[in-house]
């Protein structure tokens, strides 16, 4: 079986509402490529990456010079091929090369009539389990959906629960000061029992500001939440020597999911230790198998092993969905954004989340097919919208945030911005 074509679509979908973080704002949509890559027995990989527009629809007809006649089945040599390491000091395309792993991984498997996740190992669960995802957000469509104040983010947190059964709630931080935004997290914690001490009935909470607090920020808000239920303590600060510093005064295991994306960084970590959970990412890792690799060194070394969201829509969920299912140290709640999404590109409609949780597709491949009219619907709406700046504030124009940051947005500033939808 060879490779004979790869097609590149950038769609844009919507999100109940725009989603505020350190660095900016998802300005109520998400832009993402959608991948295709097709052979010459008739079958069509899907893939997916962050981003879009002419530029990335091009990095990925460029690949063809690469990949055409190639066997989809020779993943490793395709890793060398796409993304050598030193080669790529010079052109970085780690998250291409995710997304075609996606795809050969998804002719693999309908080829042999297998899921990803036999061809993986085999699953060890049959669900994978979800955090919510709390973001400080702008009003959406209509004006609805703002999260701003204290009781709208406990307001936010219950609702999240109710609907899909969440008992691991992430904090999304960095947008306000650190003493205003621990205000919000104990009320969080106490709305949903997490405030019951370590190990007491309740639900679990991690904090996750991005790392643009200062060290000496983050070592005092560590301090005021050790007595709460926290899965870790996710990037406070940037960098494995500032995370060191943190780990050093604070009784709560530290996170990243910025600091550790790869192998040399890994054993960095190893070597020296600031990170205790490594939160792994297909796309940032360059795709599902680096990430199961990654897995096994920490099963090694006793690391614990989150799974990270970074914007997805179906395809990447499902690529969660099956490294979910087979590493057997994933022993955090995953993180999604999904729950965020008005739609998605696939059949069916978006993933059903029961009991918190979402179940692993057990069909050949990812277990997932495009929608064509949905892709079409979105395309046009790209087409029709463009890309936004992700790490820009609509309301505050020209902003930038350093790291550390000293440039908060203000918990009073009730103003609606004007967001294409």
């Amino acid at each position: 079986m060879k490779i004979i074509d790869i097609k590149a679509t950038t769609v844009t979908v919507p999100l109940e509402a725009p989603l505020r973080h350190a660095n900016g704002c998802h300005w109520g949509r998400f832009v993402r490529t959608i991948v295709e890559v097709e052979t010459d027995e008739g079958i069509t990989g899907l893939g997916e990456m962050g981003g879009g527009g002419e530029s990335a629809e091009a990095t990925f007809r460029a690949m063809k010079a690469y990949l055409v006649g190639h066997d989809p089945a020779r993943l490793e040599e395709m890793r060398f091929k796409i993304a050598n390491p030193t080669a790529s000091l010079y052109n970085n395309r780690t998250q291409v090369l995710a997304a075609l792993e996606f795809a050969c991984l998804d002719i693999l498997g309908q080829k042999w009539n297998a899921p990803v996740h036999a061809i993986l190992g085999g699953k060890l669960q049959d669900r994978v389990p979800f955090a919510s995802y709390l973001f400080f957000r702008y009003p959406g469509a209509g004006g609805k959906g703002e999260v701003r104040t204290i009781d709208q983010m406990v307001a936010h947190a219950k609702e999240l629960k109710q609907r899909f059964g969440f008992t691991t709630h992430k904090f999304k931080g960095g947008v306000f000061a650190p003493e205003i935004e621990l205000e919000y997290y104990r009320a969080v914690a106490k709305a949903v029992g997490a405030d019951q001490g370590i190990g007491r009935k309740g639900d679990r909470v991690r904090y996750d500001p991005n790392g643009v607090l200062s060290t000496e920020q983050a070592i005092r808000f560590g301090q005021a939440i050790e007595d709460l239920n926290n899965d870790y303590f996710e990037d406070p600060v940037y960098g494995l020597a500032a995370l060191r510093r943190v780990r050093d005064f604070v009784r709560i295991p530290t996170a990243t999911n910025t600091v550790v994306v790869g192998f040399e960084q890994l054993a960095a970590n190893v070597i020296n230790a600031g990170v205790d959970v490594i939160l792994l990412d297909t796309t940032f890792w360059g795709g599902i198998r680096q990430c199961v690799k990654a897995a096994g060194v920490c099963e090694t070394l006793q690391l614990g092993v989150a799974v990270h969201s970074s914007g997805e829509l179906g395809i990447q969920l499902a690529t969660m969905l099956h490294l979910g299912a087979v590493i057997p140290n994933l022993s955090f709640a995953a993180d999604a954004h999904y729950h965020h999404l008005a739609d998605d590109i696939i059949v069916g409609g978006k993933f059903k989340y029961e009991c918190g949780s979402i179940k692993v597709p057990d069909a050949p491949g990812l277990g997932i097919k495009l929608d064509r009219d949905k892709v079409n619907q979105y395309a046009e709406l790209y087409k029709k919208l463009g890309s936004y700046p992700y790490d820009q504030d609509p309301l505050r124009p020209g902003w930038t945030p350093t790291i550390p940051n000293n440039r908060w947005a203000d918990p009073n500033d009730a103003r609606l911005p004007e967001i294409k939808f």
